[in-house]
C-alpha cells in the first residue's frame, strides 16, 4: 500500500513540475510587455522595472529562479498592484472554493438520484425526463445558463411578484449564491446523472443482482445495497477532476454575476499581459487539479476493496 502511494506522490509533484515548466515557457511566448500599456513608458524606466523583477536576465535563469521560488512558497509579485500572489490568492480564492462546493454538492445529488432514477424506471418517462435534463445541461454552457437564470429567475420573477428573490449580481447574501451555484453545477450534473445512469444499468444486469433476486431481496435492497454502491464506483472516479474544476470556480461564470473570486484576477492578468499573475494562479489551479485527482486515487481504494493498493493493476 505504501509503495503505490509514494508511486502516485511521486508521480503528482513530477505532474506540478511538467507544470511549471510549460506554463512559465508559454508565458515567454506571449507578445508585449507587462510594464507597457496603453501609454508610452520611458525606455530607462522600463529597464530599471525589467532589472526589479529579474526580466533581463536570460530565460533558463529566470525559469531556474521562478522554480526556486515556487519550491519555497513564493508565486511571485504582482507587476501591476505589487502585491503578492499569494495573497491575492489567498482572499480570493475562499469565493471560488465556496462557490465550487456549492455547485459540487448541488451537481453530486441531483445528478445521482436523475441517474438512478434513469436506471431504475428505464424507458418510462421518468427516464426519458431525467436524460432530457442532462442533454440540456451538456448542451448548454455554464455562462448562458448563468444569463438565462438572471433573465428569467433574477429580472423577471422581480417584474411578476415585485420581490427580489434571487439577485443577480453579488456575493453577499444566501439567495445570490444559489443562480451562480446553479448555473456552474448544471453541466457536471448532467454528466454525473448520465455516467450513474449507465454504469447503473450495467451493474444490475449482473450475475450477483440475479443472484440477489432469487434470494428474494426486495428490490429496494437489491437497488440501495448492491446496485449503487457497485454502480457509483466510476462516479466517484470521475468526481476527481470534475471537483477540481468545480472548486476552482468558472472565470466566465464569476464575470457574468459579479463574483470577486479568483477568476476575476486570472482575466485581468491575462488582459494586462500581467506574467506573474497568470503564472501563479494557472500554476494554483493545475496544482489544485493534481492533487484532487490523487486524492480520488487513494480513495478509489478504499471504496472498492477489489482494488489491491499493494502489487495489483492500477
Amino acid at each position: 500500500m505504501w509503495k503505490y502511494i509514494l508511486k502516485r506522490i511521486f508521480y503528482s509533484i513530477l505532474t506540478i513540475f511538467f507544470l511549471i515548466m510549460l506554463t512559465f515557457f508559454m508565458m515567454q511566448l506571449l507578445p508585449g510587455d507587462p510594464f507597457v500599456g496603453d501609454k508610452a513608458v520611458d525606455p530607462v524606466v522600463l529597464e530599471e522595472l525589467h532589472a526589479k523583477y529579474g526580466l533581463d536576465k536570460p530565460v533558463p535563469e529566470q525559469f531556474v529562479r521562478y522554480v526556486l521560488n515556487v519550491c519555497k512558497g513564493d508565486l511571485g509579485i504582482d507587476l501591476k498592484t505589487k502585491r503578492p500572489i499569494t495573497q491575492t490568492i489567498a482572499e480570493s480564492f475562499p469565493i471560488s472554493f465556496e462557490l465550487g462546493i456549492r455547485s459540487l454538492i448541488f451537481a453530486s445529488i441531483m445528478g445521482f438520484f436523475l441517474g438512478v432514477l434513469a436506471a431504475v424506471k428505464r424507458g418510462t418517462k421518468w427516464d426519458t425526463g431525467a436524460m432530457l435534463i442532462a442533454l440540456i445541461g451538456i448542451s448548454v454552457p455554464s455562462f448562458i445558463m448563468g444569463a438565462i437564470l438572471q433573465y428569467f429567475l433574477g429580472f423577471k420573477l422581480f417584474q411578476w411578484t415585485g420581490v427580489r428573490v434571487f439577485p443577480i449580481l453579488g456575493w453577499n447574501t444566501e439567495m445570490s449564491k444559489l443562480l451562480p451555484a446553479f448555473a456552474l453545477s448544471f453541466g457536471s450534473m448532467a454528466s454525473i446523472s448520465r455516467l450513474m445512469r449507465t454504469s447503473m444499468l450495467d451493474v444490475m444486469s449482473s450475475d450477483y443482482i440475479k443472484t440477489a433476486k432469487a434470494k428474494g431481496l426486495s428490490r429496494m435492497q437489491i437497488i440501495w445495497r448492491h446496485g449503487v454502491r457497485n454502480a457509483v464506483l466510476p462516479v466517484v472516479t470521475f468526481l476527481g477532476p470534475q471537483a477540481a474544476a468545480l472548486l476552482t470556480g468558472a472565470f466566465v461564470v464569476e464575470n457574468i454575476f459579479n463574483i470577486p473570486g479568483l477568476g476575476k484576477f486570472f482575466v485581468i492578468g491575462v488582459q494586462n499581459n500581467n506574467y506573474t499573475m497568470i503564472t501563479g494562479t494557472t500554476l494554483f489551479y493545475g496544482a489544485f487539479l493534481v492533487v484532487a485527482n490523487l486524492i480520488v486515487d487513494l480513495l478509489y481504494g478504499v471504496i472498492d476493496p477489489r482494488v489491491k493498493l499493494a502489487g495489483g493493476k492500477e
